[in-house]
């Protein structure tokens, strides 16, 4: 089966919109807007079979997974109403699985992400804890080449000090700073318009895996390794 490619038009679209991001244009384009979503839609249909390959989703429709084109603006100082991107999450399937996948479509700055934005301070705390105890496994995934290759190094929100109830010089402390863990690679307009983008995604989708995987057992067990799920 033929996997759907971005188009152009798809993302003419969004350069438009940044241009005239206001309701007045939008209601006179919204027609042009539903033809290029309806595309979208195709590609995140496509994505969801190709992740289905390696993984196990708990979305059951590619269109459900994107997000609102509408913006809340009622707590941002940006007050423009639309978004000028096409993005879009799959979250894995039962308690056992834990992160998602994230994608970001938009000119000049694709892009895919995973990993967890905002750990839960018990999910924090029971990273870390894991780190103090054996890192090991961890920076053996960080090491891969093929991750490094697609992914460089891991990404989110550290802070400067030590967290509290650790030890400052922890062989893991690099690891320990990390409020957030994150990774994300980009893409140059030519891979997006290209007609194996879905795949080349969802390859590298596959890469992030053993990194979800370790969080996920990390998560759903206590530091001795007995389920809590």
């Amino acid at each position: 089966m033929s996997k759907t490619v971005i188009t152009k038009s798809n993302l003419d679209f969004l350069k438009l919109l940044k241009k005239n991001n206001n309701r007045d244009w939008f209601n006179h384009n919204k027609e042009h807007y539903l033809t290029e979503l309806q595309n979208i839609e195709l590609f995140a249909n496509d994505l969801l079979t190709e992740l289905n390959k390696h993984d196990v989703i708990e979305t059951v429709n590619g269109k459900k997974s994107l997000h609102r084109i509408y913006r809340d603006v009622r707590f941002s100082k940006d007050k423009t109403p639309y978004s000028t991107h096409w993005g879009g999450g799959f979250k894995r399937a039962s308690k056992l699985r834990r992160g998602s996948y994230y994608f970001h479509l938009e000119p000049g700055n694709t892009f895919i992400a995973g990993g967890f934005w905002g750990p839960e301070p018990s999910d924090l705390k029971r990273i870390r804890d894991e780190f103090a105890y054996d890192a090991k496994s961890f920076r053996t995934i960080l090491k891969n080449k093929k991750f490094i290759e697609t992914f460089g190094t891991l990404k989110g929100e550290q802070i400067k000090t030590t967290p509290k109830g650790f030890d400052a010089n922890d062989d893991a402390i690099d690891l320990l700073r990390y409020k957030q863990f994150l990774l994300i690679k980009k893409f140059t307009d030519k891979e997006v318009l290209s007609t194996d983008f879905v795949k080349q995604v969802s390859a590298s989708f596959k890469i992030m895996r053993p990194f979800l995987d370790y969080m996920s057992d990390v998560l759903t067990t206590d530091i001795n390794g007995i389920s809590n799920v």
